[in-house]
Formats: structure tokens, C-alpha cells, sequence
């Protein structure tokens, strides 16, 4: 087996691992705990069962490309984003038990049954109204964000110059064309200078989502469009992207720069690969590559799907990066935990004399879900000031 498979393999084994010992907590405190009655006790048990394999069933769904994963994924998709907000408040609850415990709340096994029912049709309830909370967010439109954004060495001419940034649209089985028309339509309303897309366009191959993107050729930038891949591109048949990218008019910058700006009035902008490119011959970043021969008193605003590049970017004077790839964390709690990977999750940051900018995200990934993270499309004028 080679190198790859063997840390997909682990990688998977993991995954359904952590995701069958949060179902065992689901079942534990829902079924067993509560004492649920027969036939109901094995009735919940076996939905149980079946909502933990409905997830790796959509995946399979949607690797395999199959012609209903459009339909058949949807039920995995959202159980997925169920499980990271029902354990959250049985974990509240859980709270709650403990403390009543301590404190002496259960005077009867009778008092601790009724209380443990009670507190597992709370959590279930508060589960529900919070899934359906982040689905009526997940699937809303996208709010215009404005973010200012200073930087030392843009011409004076420049001052004002706008650029819409879109980020993780991930196109496939629950995102489609008519969220693409949409998303063209209002970057269009805002009359950019430059449209940037920071990665993760796409969850398919071109001929499943030829038509979803199609939009795409209706972007209007006074300076262009540009387009960053990210690590989900990687695994949708990159080369394929690229070359069909170039075909709508959306110019890929592939570790390289180009000039923005009518001369004498300009600015560099470049563009890095993801990493997940390291394992396709000829991709991976290489920033060192896209700034090669640069004039370092002109500004220079960098594309780079992964916050965590801005890292190498402050070494090489770079004045802005626009990220993407963590979605603002989607769902709460989430958010919290993706800190320990991402130390940038979302908004502005300043390392050294280097602005970050981390989006939210214009679409989603998995689940139609986001909860306190909501999806964006951005708008960032870039402000010229004199060094001080």
C-alpha cells in the first residue's frame, strides 16, 4: 500500500472512530441513561446506528459521483452538522446534572430518572431549534462585509481601490448553480476593481459542475479576476479546473504576481498554490518563486487559501494576504477547536507589517450548516497612507 493510501486509511480510521464514540454519547445519555422503554429503546438505538452510517454513506455518495448523491446526501450532511451541536448541549446538561448532584438534588432513583428524561428531551429540543438556527443561516445569502484596509506603499492614485473576495464556495452536490447566478450578480452590484477567489471553488469535477460554475464567465472586474487554488480543488481533478477556469475568464495564479493598475499607478498582486498541492507533480507553494525579481518598494497583496501562510508572507514584506479555508469554524463550538490548527480563524489580523485578512467563507462544506460564523462576501478597500 502506498504512502498515501496508508495515511487516508488512518486518517478515515480515526474519523470513524471519534464519530462512533460521540454517537455512543449520544445513545448513552439519550437511550440508555433515560431508560427508554421497549419497543422504543431499540427503535432509538437502530436510528442511532443508522444516522452514524449515513455519513460515511453520503461521502460515498459523493465521492462516487453518483447521479442522486444530489438528493441522497442531504440526511448524512446534516446529522454531520447535528453532531457537533447535540453532544455540545448534552454536555450542558450533563453540566447541569452534575450539579444537582453535588448538591443533593436526587433524593430517589425515582427524582434521578425524571431528571435525567428531563434534561435529555431539553438537550434534544435545544439541538433541534439550533440545527434548524444554523440551516436557516447555512442556506441564507451571504452578507456583504466591509473591511478597510491601510497598507504603507499603494499609490495615492489607488486609494479607494476595491476588491470582492470570495472564498470556499465549495460548488457540488447541495450547492449549485442557482447559489453561483447569485453570488456573480451581487459582486457584480458592488462594482469591483477586482474580483479575488481564495480557494475551494469546487467539490466535483468539471463535467458533474460545468454548469454550476458557468456563472462564473459573468464576473465583471475593471482589473480581472483571479482565482488561487485551495486544497478541496486538489482533490476535485485540478488540472481540469484550471484549464476550464481559463475559458470563463478567471485567470489562475499558479506561485506567480501580476501588475494591477493602470501605470504608473500600480500594485503587485500574487498568488500561491495550496498545499495540498505537494502531492500532484508540479504544484505546492512556492512564494519565493512568485516574488522572484520583485521591486520591494511597490505594495503587494498576496492570495493564499490558508491562513497559516502569512507566516512566510510577513518575511517577504508582503503588505495584505486574503485567506479562506476555515470558514469561521461553520459551526459553533466548532470555531474553538480549529483554533489548536488555525491559530487565524477569521477577520483582520497584523503580523509584523503584514495585514491578514481571513474570510468566513461565501458558501460551505458538509453540512447546509453555519452557527455564529455566517457566510460572506467581502468587500475590501484598500486605503493608501503614508508611512509614519
Amino acid at each position: 500500500m502506498s504512502r498515501r493510501k496508508t495515511r487516508l486509511a488512518r486518517v478515515l480510521g480515526i474519523g470513524l472512530s471519534l464519530l462512533a464514540a460521540l454517537h455512543y454519547y449520544i445513545w448513552t445519555r439519550l437511550v440508555r441513561d433515560t431508560a427508554l422503554p421497549d419497543p422504543w429503546f431499540w427503535w432509538a438505538t437502530l436510528l442511532i446506528a443508522l444516522l452514524y452510517l449515513s455519513m460515511p454513506g453520503s461521502f460515498y455518495l459523493y465521492l462516487a459521483r453518483s447521479r442522486w448523491a444530489k438528493y441522497l446526501v442531504w440526511p448524512g450532511f446534516i446529522w454531520m452538522g447535528m453532531v457537533l451541536i447535540l453532544p455540545s448541549w448534552l454536555l450542558c446538561m450533563d453540566t447541569i446534572r452534575w450539579g444537582l448532584a453535588w448538591f443533593g438534588g436526587f433524593t430517589s432513583p425515582e427524582r434521578q430518572m425524571l431528571a435525567l428524561r428531563i434534561l435529555g428531551a431539553a438537550a434534544a429540543l435545544l439541538s433541534g431549534l439550533t440545527g434548524g438556527m444554523a440551516m436557516f443561516e447555512g442556506l441564507g445569502t451571504p452578507q456583504i462585509r466591509d473591511v478597510d484596509v491601510s497598507l504603507k506603499r499603494l499609490p495615492k492614485a489607488l486609494d479607494g481601490t476595491l476588491v470582492v473576495q470570495l472564498t470556499d464556495i465549495h460548488l457540488g452536490p447541495t450547492i449549485g448553480r442557482g447559489f453561483m447566478e447569485s453570488l456573480v450578480q451581487r459582486c457584480n452590484a458592488l462594482a469591483p476593481d477586482i474580483v479575488v477567489i481564495t480557494g475551494d471553488l469546487v467539490d466535483g469535477r468539471v463535467k458533474d459542475l460545468r454548469t454550476a460554475a458557468a456563472p462564473l464567465q459573468d464576473l465583471k472586474a475593471r482589473w480581472g479576476v483571479y482565482f488561487v487554488t485551495g486544497n478541496h480543488d486538489y482533490y476535485s481533478g485540478v488540472e481540469e479546473w484550471l484549464a476550464h477556469l481559463s475559458t470563463l475568464g478567471v485567470a489562475v495564479l499558479r506561485n506567480e504576481r501580476v501588475s494591477i493598475g493602470e501605470p504608473p499607478h500600480t500594485f503587485d498582486l500574487a498568488g500561491i498554490d495550496d498545499p495540498a498541492g505537494r502531492g500532484h507533480p508540479g504544484h505546492g507553494p512556492d512564494l519565493a518563486r512568485a516574488l522572484a525579481g520583485r521591486d520591494p518598494s511597490r505594495e503587494l497583496v498576496l492570495l493564499a487559501h490558508q491562513p497559516r501562510a502569512v507566516t512566510e508572507a510577513a518575511r517577504h514584506g508582503v503588505g495584505l494576504q486574503l485567506s479562506g479555508h476555515t470558514h469561521g469554524g461553520q459551526i459553533w463550538p466548532f470555531t474553538w477547536a480549529l483554533r489548536l490548527v488555525q491559530p487565524y480563524v477569521a477577520g483582520l489580523t497584523k503580523l509584523s507589517e503584514t495585514t491578514l485578512y481571513v474570510s468566513r467563507g461565501s458558501g460551505y462544506w458538509g453540512p447546509p450548516m453555519r452557527l455564529a460564523a455566517p457566510a460572506e462576501i467581502t468587500r475590501i478597500t484598500l486605503r493608501a497612507v503614508a508611512p509614519t
